[in-house]
């Protein structure tokens, strides 16, 4: 029973199903890495799409901004005291930042001066009690 002869037959069309069997399986993997490959170039289409409308939408951005749009002239008067009044409060703001850095500089000169004034009193108070003690001996 351990001999078991398979007819020739058989043995090809074992073959032939096996043969089959891969044949799809690879078929069915190339049209798998197909399909990727389509939808990859499908999507890098998609994104150079979306890049060109950007760059399109940017472009009619600054083209709007750089035109001149005409408004009434209670508006433009409007837009006019708006700018001024930015203008004032940004001259406030440049003259506190300077005012303050003065300020600054002032207060650190002092501190300055008043710590250099000590240490002077203090190397004085030293050199009179060395002369002190020089002149004891």
């Amino acid at each position: 029973m351990a001999n078991v002869v398979i007819p020739s037959e058989i043995y090809i069309l074992v073959l032939v199903v096996i043969l089959a069997v891969v044949v799809i399986f690879v078929i069915s993997q190339w049209k798998k890495v197909s399909q990727s490959n389509n939808t990859l170039k499908l999507m890098e289409k998609e994104i150079e799409l979306k890049k060109i409308a950007m760059v399109e939408k940017d472009l009619e951005n600054k083209r709007l901004m750089e035109s001149p749009i005409q408004l009434p002239k209670e508006q433009q008067e409007h837009l006019t005291q708006i700018r001024d009044s930015t203008q004032d409060v940004m001259n406030n703001v440049g003259y506190l930042h300077s005012e303050i850095n003065e300020r600054l500089a002032r207060l650190e000169a002092q501190t300055e001066l008043r710590k250099l004034e000590k240490m002077l009193e203090e190397i004085e108070e030293k050199e009179n009690k060395l002369n002190k003690d020089s002149n004891k001996k």
